[in-house]
């Protein structure tokens, strides 16, 4: 990994943008919901973008994170020890990223890179992609999320509905509302 300078111009801009939209508020809820679904061995970090990011950079509290969310079976080896390479660090990171994103539809649009927490480039992808699967484990409902249910929003679930051939006949008869309103 280079050293890289400080940015000027138009990529410091980018970067400010991309910096404000980190939420302090947002990263103690996460750490709190993260300690109660780990258990209290996983740490607290130091406060502030930093200390978040090397909580989780070597990717260890994020796979024990994953892995309490799948009952059984565990998508993620948990290293003994932390890695110690960077490679083996992004590595654990992205197989977190794989595990998360095959917990039933996180999306790769909700997927932060692995440079963005490595580098801490954009700790708030960190925290959407968190908040992704922290959603996805409420609206489940299997009994393995741990914490307050109101941390995270329930995503919009199918409904489907089933209708009999009279009672489709029935609607063929109804006058809609743009009728009447036009």
């Amino acid at each position: 990994m280079a050293n890289k300078g400080p940015s000027y111009g138009m990529s410091r801009e980018v970067q400010s943008k991309i910096e404000k939209k980190y939420d302090k508020d947002l990263e103690e809820q996460l750490v709190e919901w993260i300690v109660m679904q780990c258990g209290p061995d996983v740490g607290r970090p130091d406060r502030g973008r930093l200390g978040f990011q090397v909580w989780l950079k070597n990717g260890v509290v994020l796979s024990k994170l994953v892995s309490s969310l799948h009952p059984g079976s565990k998508p993620v080896k948990v290293p003994e020890t932390p890695p110690s390479t960077v490679f083996k660090q992004m590595e654990q990171v992205a197989q977190f990223l794989k595990a998360a994103e095959d917990y039933d539809g996180v999306t790769k649009t909700d997927m932060f890179q692995t440079v963005d927490l490595f580098e801490g480039k954009d700790m708030a992808a960190v925290q959407r992609t968190l908040m992704a699967l922290g959603s996805l484990a409420v609206t489940k409902n299997d009994g393995h999320y741990r914490g307050d249910p109101n941390w995270f929003m329930k995503k919009a679930q199918e409904h489907k509905r089933e209708f009999t051939e009279s009672q489709l006949q029935e609607g063929k008869h109804v006058i809609g509302f743009e009728i009447l309103t036009a």
